[in-house]
């Protein structure tokens, strides 16, 4: 086979092999599709509070589970635009319960990409109603090509990077903390 021939039937071979996309970068680290959401968001500089939050709740094992999971994941801004004290506050152990509250209303029991998510809000005429593991529902809705959450309290968070494939489901970074009615 003469070189050319080589080429050309590397390149043909190459352009009908499945191409994969690069899951994208959360926190400055690299994401891996074939870890967790507990060992990807452990390496996220921008989800030390959210980590920090999950090892106090006891969620660990939890969200490092079979799943799939969706998690809606907060950063440490969205978390700092809560009052003052309030995550300080959650992280005592006495506070554990509201803790865990807070934070699985940030988990959905499926994996849902955001083309899913997408569809979703379409075909419910541009609303769907997200129910979460802790007992939450969210509405999801379209700012332009963004999906945003609302949550029961009226807070509103936007998802700020989509699609970040876990080994047991997707992280979406949002960029507010959504709360339960109480």
């Amino acid at each position: 086979m003469t070189l050319s021939a080589r080429i050309l039937t590397a390149a043909l071979a190459f352009a009908a092999s499945p191409v994969l996309a690069a899951n994208p970068m959360v926190g400055g680290a690299a994401m891996y599709d074939t870890k967790n959401i507990v060992e990807n968001a452990a390496n996220s500089a921008d989800h030390t509070t959210l980590v920090a939050a999950v090892k106090a709740a006891g969620l660990v094992e939890t969200l490092s589970g079979k799943g799939p999971f969706t998690v809606f994941a907060p950063t440490n801004e969205a978390f700092g635009k809560l009052a003052k004290g309030t995550v300080e506050n959650l992280l005592k152990p006495e506070n554990k319960d509201m803790l865990v509250k807070v934070l699985t209303c940030h988990v959905v029991a499926a994996d849902a990409m955001s083309d899913a998510i997408r569809g979703m809000i379409a075909d419910d005429g541009g609303s769907h109603a997200v129910p979460t593991v802790g007992g939450c529902t969210l509405q999801a809705k379209m700012d332009g090509d963004r999906i945003e959450l609302t949550d029961e309290r009226g807070r509103t968070a936007t998802v700020t990077i989509a699609d970040v494939a876990q080994s047991n489901g997707v992280i979406h970074v949002i960029d507010t903390v959504l709360l339960p009615a109480s």
